[in-house]
């Protein structure tokens, strides 16, 4: 569920936006700093959780318009701008919280284990794959039902021709922009008491979602569910039973799949 909040927004961005943004991964980890700020002061972690979703979509913003909308067409600009951004942002983050293992603390709600058929679950895991579960649902009924998951539909499609419909482009990139950062930010907060954060975090999380966006489909947020649990089953099967090639079987299992169809599970071929 965690791969699939940071790999949603991904998908969405390259598929409707055609904009390779490899510092995607840096919203991640660095909501998780953020919140672990704000909970170190005294915030309890709901609003914490909050204001770091706010401050990551109010810094995207930023990176947006000041950065990105400077490069867009050009992939190749993109590409090195965005892993700059990387290193910049990596950097940043290790001069303020340094090179520590830090984690943020289960909240309070959630800090038990729930006993089932004999085995233990804990109860703010489960709470994670809810949430996940949730915003799957919220994307479906987004896309399907309403009339700006229309005009995003079509945007993957055409987006010359939803211009041509007299909606305001550069609005409607901020605005996926802004989401799909807040999606990553929203899902390093809720990674922050499981993964924890520290350096390097963000490339791990980019390579994992990269993944999971190839064999989903650009644009496809069903993709990105669909690819984020079984990436995430591989990957945990591989680590317990075979730990050497644990990265080594998602690969395959990517190789596997783009052998069969190509574009991902729900890509289209681009006409």
């Amino acid at each position: 569920m965690l791969l699939f909040l940071m790999a949603a927004g991904l998908s969405i961005i390259f598929g409707l936006m055609k904009i390779m943004n490899l510092a995607h991964g840096s919203f991640f980890i660095l909501a998780g700093y953020v919140a672990y700020s704000f909970s170190r002061s005294g915030m309890n972690f709901w609003l914490s959780m909050v204001l770091a979703v706010i401050v990551i979509s109010i810094f995207a913003l930023i990176i947006e318009k000041l950065l990105i909308s400077r490069v867009h067409g050009s992939e190749t600009d993109q590409v090195l701008l965005t892993v700059g951004l990387v290193f910049v942002l990596g950097d940043l983050a290790l001069w303020i919280w340094g090179g520590n293992f830090l984690s943020i603390p289960v909240p309070a709600l959630f800090d038990y284990s729930l006993d089932f058929v004999g085995m233990t679950f804990p109860a703010y895991r489960l709470f994670v794959i809810a949430m996940g579960i949730l915003f799957a649902f919220v994307l479906w009924y987004f896309e399907a039902k309403t009339r700006v998951g229309m005009i995003v539909r079509a945007g993957v499609d055409d987006m010359e021709m939803v211009s041509a419909l007299g909606f305001n482009v550069k609005i409607i990139f901020s605005g996926v922009f802004i989401f799909g950062a807040a999606l990553a930010a929203f899902g390093g907060v809720l990674s922050g008491p499981i993964l924890g954060m520290y350096p390097m975090m963000e490339w791990e999380i980019l390579v994992n979602s990269m993944i999971v966006v190839i064999i989903g489909g650009l644009g496809s947020w069903k993709g990105a569910f669909i690819a984020s649990m079984i990436v995430g089953f591989v990957d945990i099967f591989g680590r317990i039973y075979m730990p050497t090639f644990a990265m080594a079987f998602i690969f395959i299992l990517m190789v596997a799949i783009l052998m069969v169809k190509p574009t991902g599970l729900f890509g289209r071929v681009e006409s």
